[in-house]
């Protein structure tokens, strides 16, 4: 076993690193380890906002390219002039109590606003996918009635916004009315 070792040791003889550093050396490495953290921080800190900012790019580039996105569906009002009055009341009764909605948008109703346009949201997707199966299938009476309780459900979901607000408006009033 020793002689292995001896063997193992020769033959690796001149390939060691056993050259002293230059001169300064171990000060600088002593004066690395010394100084703080705050150049790394303020590094790391510049890496991740360069990230955040590539990544918001990224992000808004994707939804841009997804709202060009040529596949788009048919409409009810592409059905029938019947069809075509529904949704043009439908959007024109959406878009009024959106804006009654936003007109009564403070700090308490923020949350209750944000909170319903999200569901808002939701629901339009779910209307953006029934455009698409209406378009393979003009004739399915089921996907028309699908899009019409949608755009009901879009306004029930803002008309219990408006309720929220409501009740919101009162309780202020009713804890003024104790102050005074």
């Amino acid at each position: 076993m020793k002689d292995n070792l001896d063997h193992i040791f020769k033959s690796l003889e001149h390939q060691f690193d056993v050259e002293e550093p230059e001169i300064g050396h171990f000060n600088r490495f002593e004066e690395k380890l010394n100084t703080p953290a705050i150049n790394t921080r303020k590094k790391l800190f510049k890496m991740i906002a360069s990230i955040s900012v590539a990544a918001s790019i990224l992000l808004l580039v994707g939804i841009w390219l997804g709202s060009n996105y040529n596949n788009k569906g048919m409409e009810l009002a592409g059905i029938s002039t019947e069809m075509q009055e529904t949704q043009v009341y439908f959007i024109n009764t959406i878009h009024k109590e959106l804006e009654t909605i936003e007109k009564e948008r403070s700090t308490e109703t923020n949350e209750i606003i944000n909170d319903g346009l999200f569901q808002l949201s939701k629901l339009e997707k779910q209307y953006t996918v029934l455009t698409l199966e209406l378009k393979e299938s003009t004739e399915d009476k089921r996907i028309i009635y699908a899009m019409i309780s949608n755009f009901q459900q879009r306004i029930e979901v803002l008309q219990s916004i408006l309720l929220q607000i409501e009740r919101i408006k009162q309780l202020k009033s009713n804890k003024n009315e104790a102050y005074v």
